[in-house]
């Protein structure tokens, strides 16, 4: 019965998806919309195949700012979490920051980061980290300020250390709380990256798009699309992957739900 369940959780979205698509289709063989305004979905898979070879290197470029980004804003909030799980004073201070930081749209700064740093691949990881950067850390600092109480006293009666607390019981209460970040943030990096190389650059999808736009070229602009859409999900599912690996018993607590 489980198999059933999870099988047809799985068939719904998927359902939903290819009727979507069919009335797509259906809306524009019907001549209801214009071909050179919507491309069918069957055009837009006829042109992702034959395009596939010319957008190899800008895949590639946005996959390494995108990777480059997304790893440095786990490293920056691994250690600004723990730092502000050990001093409440620091966290008091930048948790406003972290929450004020949000309220300016990335739109606004990546222009700037490309004035200030060039059109290379740095304003673009910038751009990556900072967008990645929140959900890790909000997530995180969820996750450790889950942690039972009465765990962390009988420990503290046993003589740990806060070092031993935070290995024992407060960074395994954490993992589920970082991954639900780390798979936000995955699908994330990969629009940062586009993001800062659409207002600036000279590779990378995003570079790619805005070229193809400018030619009219709407089926090219909707593979290029569907490419970032793999490669989101891509990154969504190998972390979904470094997870089961990682918290078996919480795949197997989620199957018995």
């Amino acid at each position: 019965m489980k198999v059933k369940k999870e099988n047809s959780n799985k068939l719904i979205p998927l359902i939903l998806v290819l009727l979507l698509v069919a009335v797509w289709e259906a809306v524009v063989r019907g001549g209801l919309v214009p071909r050179f305004i919507l491309p069918s979905p069957i055009d837009v898979l006829k042109v992702f195949v034959t395009t596939i070879p010319d957008m190899k290197e800008h895949i590639l470029v946005t996959l390494q700012e995108a990777l480059t980004g997304f790893a440095i804003a786990i490293i920056f909030s691994l250690i600004l979490a723990m730092a502000m799980d050990r001093f409440p004073a620091v966290k008091k201070a930048l948790y406003p920051l972290l929450i004020v930081s949000q309220t300016i749209p990335i739109i606004i700064l990546a222009p700037l980061f490309i004035l200030w740093f060039g059109f290379g691949m740095l304003p673009k990881i910038i751009v990556v980290v900072l967008v990645c950067f929140f959900p890790i850390i909000i997530s995180l600092l969820e996750g450790l300020n889950s942690v039972d109480l009465d765990m962390i006293n009988l420990l503290k009666s046993m003589g740990a250390s806060k070092a031993q607390i935070f290995k024992i019981v407060k960074l395994p209460a954490s993992m589920v709380g970082l991954f639900s970040g780390l798979r936000i943030a995955a699908t994330y990096s990969i629009m940062g990256a586009v993001i800062g190389e659409w207002l600036g650059g000279d590779k990378g999808i995003g570079f790619y798009i805005v070229r193809v736009k400018h030619s009219f070229a709407v089926d090219k602009v909707f593979a290029a699309t569907l490419v970032v859409i793999i490669l989101s999900m891509l990154l969504f599912k190998v972390i979904t992957i470094i997870q089961n690996l990682s918290m078996p018993w919480f795949r197997y607590v989620e199957q018995k739900k």
